[in-house]
């Protein structure tokens, strides 16, 4: 069982660099969670202290980037419609959350030993 007092391990951040200057990191799938979550790109953005347009803009450049759409509209009711992921949207999630979990596992060890280390040179 691990100490109260133990100090949390260090986290593993994933951006995946694929060609020139497009990639997919957290911010970007946080984006596509969070309009999976609130069911509109204007919500997701709010969640995530965003403008709309930026959200806006992200959504559009992962289409650009994947050429696919990963999240497709709703038709609105009386107060308008909203968004929801594409099945392509779906599975970028969650290919990338499994990524991040097997890149965390395989460096655990590592990051352990980090944590070791810092909180050596501290005590220093």
């Amino acid at each position: 069982m691990p100490r109260a007092s133990a100090k949390p391990l260090p986290q593993l951040s994933l951006r995946i660099d694929l060609d020139g200057e497009d990639r997919i990191g957290p911010g970007k799938i946080e984006l596509l969670e969070q309009i999976r979550e609130q069911g509109s790109i204007s919500a997701a953005g709010r969640a995530m202290d965003m403008s709309y347009k930026r959200a806006w803009d992200l959504v559009d450049e992962i289409k650009r980037i994947c050429g696919h759409a990963v999240v497709e509209p709703q038709a609105g009711g009386k107060n308008g419609g909203g968004a929801m992921l594409t099945p392509f949207g779906e599975k970028l999630v969650a290919r990338y959350r499994k990524i991040e979990r097997d890149a965390a596992r395989a460096v655990h060890k590592e990051l352990e030993a980090l944590r070791s280390d810092i909180a050596r040179s501290r005590k220093s």
